[in-house]
Formats: C-alpha cells, sequence, structure tokens
C-alpha cells in the first residue's frame, strides 16, 4: 500500500482534449497521464521547483516518487474508469450492448474481478458519453457531451479576409467532472511532494488543462482532494477465496484452500517500458498507441516531438514485479533540452482470467 490522494476537476466551462489525430473537430474522452504529468511539471516551473522535481521523477534511478493516473469522468458519487481488458466486456445480453460502453463505474470493476455477474436490467449505455450508467432510475445524461464550436479569424487591418474553423470540445453536466488518482513512493516521498504537487494541481485548475487554454478552457473549480491509498482507493483487497472439499484415500472429506488465481496488473496510466521490466508480451491484453505532440518550451516552442509507442488505460500485463516504466526524452534532435514524456504507470493488481484474450483484441 502506497499513499496516495484522489483529486476532481469540476469544469467551469469546456475542455478540449486533443486526440492522437490531431484533428479539430474530434476530442479525446480521457486526459492521459502524460499529458497531466506534462501539465504539472509545467507548473512545478513556476512554483520555482522543476529540477529538483524531475530528479524525483523523470531522472530517478530507482523510480518515481509521485506517479498519477489519467483523468476519467465522474458524475456526482460515481467514480468512472477504463475497466480492465481481460475482464471485459462480460458475457453478451440482449439488453445491454456492453462492450460500447468505455468507462464504467468502479464498483462494476470490484464485481468483475471478484467473478460477480452483472444484473443487464440495471445498466444502460451512455452513447455520447460512452459510460455504463445506473439504469435503476429514469435515464439520464451521462458526465459529459462532445461539443463543436465555431471560431472566425479576422484579418482585422482590412477586415476584408475571415477564416472560420471549428474545435471540438468536452461539455460537462452538473456535478460531473474529472478526476485522477496520484501515488506516492512511500512515506518519506508523501512528505516531500503531498503539498507541491497539490499546489500544482490548484495552479492548473485555474490556468487551464488541455486546448484553447487562451479563451478559458479547461479551467474548473478550486480541486478537491480525498486522501488515502493505493490500490485500495480503486480497488478493495480482494477476499480470500473460500477453501473446497476433497475426499482423501479413506473416504473422508477435507477442506483444501483453493489456490489464488494469477495476478495481471491493470494501467490506470500511459505507460512506456522501462528496459527492465520483465513484462511478458504473449499473454495479457493490451493495446498500444502512438504519442506525438509539440514542444511547449521558451525555447522553440512548437516543434514536433519524437513520437512514442505507449501502453494505454486499461490493458492487463502479466509480469513479474510491477512494471515501473520509464520517462524517455522525446525532444527533437538538436533540442536544447530534454522533454520527457512520462509513461511511469498506476498499476492494479487484478486476478486473470483462465483464458486470456488473444493479444490486440
Amino acid at each position: 500500500m502506497n499513499p496516495a490522494f484522489v483529486v476532481r476537476f469540476r469544469p467551469t466551462g469546456p475542455w478540449r482534449i486533443g486526440p492522437d489525430s490531431g484533428a479539430r473537430n474530434r476530442v479525446d474522452l480521457i486526459l492521459h497521464s502524460d499529458t497531466l504529468c506534462s501539465a504539472v511539471t509545467h507548473a512545478m516551473a513556476r512554483l520555482g521547483q522543476l529540477e529538483e522535481w524531475l530528479e524525483a521523477t523523470a531522472r530517478n534511478p530507482l523510480g518515481p516518487a509521485v506517479r498519477f493516473t489519467s483523468c476519467f469522468p465522474f458524475l456526482d458519487d460515481i467514480q468512472f474508469i477504463v475497466p480492465p481488458r481481460i475482464h471485459w466486456p462480460p458475457l453478451p445480453s440482449p439488453k445491454v450492448r456492453w462492450a460500447g460502453a468505455r468507462f464504467v463505474p468502479l464498483s462494476v470493476v470490484a464485481a468483475l474481478v471478484s467473478e460477480q455477474p452483472l444484473k443487464d436490467d440495471g445498466w444502460y449505455v451512455d452513447g455520447p458519453s460512452e459510460c455504463l450508467m445506473p439504469g435503476h432510475e429514469a435515464p439520464r445524461p451521462g458526465p459529459f457531451r462532445v461539443g463543436l464550436r465555431s471560431f472566425a479569424a479576422v484579418d482585422r487591418p482590412s477586415g476584408s479576409a475571415v477564416a472560420v474553423h471549428e474545435a471540438a470540445c468536452l461539455e460537462f453536466s452538473a456535478g460531473a467532472g474529472l478526476w485522477a488518482a496520484v501515488e506516492f513512493s512511500g512515506e518519506e516521498n508523501w512528505a516531500r511532494w503531498n503539498e507541491p504537487v497539490r499546489a500544482a494541481l490548484r495552479l492548473l485548475a485555474d490556468s487551464g488543462l488541455g486546448g484553447e487554454r487562451s479563451i478559458g478552457w479547461g479551467r474548473s473549480e478550486a480541486p478537491e482532494f480525498t486522501d488515502g491509498t493505493l490500490p485500495e482507493m480503486i480497488l478493495p483487497a480482494p477476499q480470500p477465496p473460500e477453501p473446497v472439499a476433497e475426499t482423501t484415500a479413506e473416504g473422508a472429506e477435507t477442506a483444501v484452500p483453493k489456490p489464488a488465481p494469477e495476478t495481471g496488473y491493470w494501467l490506470l496510466s500511459m505507460y512506456s517500458p522501462a528496459a527492465d521490466d520483465a513484462v511478458d508480451w504473449q499473454r495479457g491484453s493490451y493495446s498500444i498507441v502512438t504519442r506525438g505532440g509539440r514542444v511547449d518550451s521558451p525555447v522553440r516552442s512548437g516543434e514536433a516531438k519524437k513520437l512514442l509507442r505507449m501502453v494505454t488505460e486499461g490493458s492487463v500485463l502479466v509480469a513479474e514485479a510491477p512494471p515501473r516504466g520509464a520517462a524517455p526524452d522525446v525532444a527533437p534532435d538538436g533540442f536544447p533540452h530534454p522533454v520527457f514524456r512520462f509513461g511511469f504507470p498506476v498499476a492494479i493488481p487484478v486476478p486473470l482470467r483462465a483464458a486470456e484474450r488473444p493479444l490486440g483484441t
């Protein structure tokens, strides 16, 4: 168990999270952990703690002092998350198209990993947000909708030229927003970095996260913090398996402990493997995307970062130990300083199914 806290952002307006394609009329539904870590690093620079922060995270040979999950949606008291791929979707249902849900409540994950069936009359999928919603009451909107806003660039000197363009954004429902978990590697790092990280997140709530910050997008109310430990804040500790009865050679029945299932690691962050991460890539269930973007720096800002393939949230890896991850330098060739892409995952142990999915599913 490591000390941790959950932070909630309640948006005061639209948020734009650019998709991997870069398309202006599309938007991602997750603020990925590498983007959040980059924003926190910029905030640390404004708070005068950049070098110490990098030494404790990206440059730390023992692993980062602080890890971040990606930002997932919430609605009132329901925290949604990308479920572990080996457990989702459940068996097909005539009432609910489970595969249409990208996000599920944390309570659903707890039921899945303990092999409890989901009742198909208690859920429905909200199409616009791709969230699995409880259906005990009348259907209600999910935590957000995707909107498309129009803008016009005007040639002010002549007034004769106008360029109209559009940008997609997330528009949040009342009581909704985005949440993330922040994990500290031990009490010493909690004592050193707890308050600075909270200060950085407060700064980001004021200045904005994501795209179009210059027009006020990406801002939120003062962030809300809940202290706890990981993995318990995400997934309660599993109950020990019940013993099974076996008959001895003499005909007597005896209780034999049921063997514990093999464990995999459910990723809640984007992951870039470290050289010594002992991951069995022939097993588990995972997906890979290529991350790019542009440098935000006082020098040569706007240049394209080097592309990096990363394992996505929701993937389940089979490894000898929790994957540590790495922060590769993705600065363009000849750039005056390194540009780190944080690939340190928050990984939650989950039991593997007897039959794992084929790779790439």
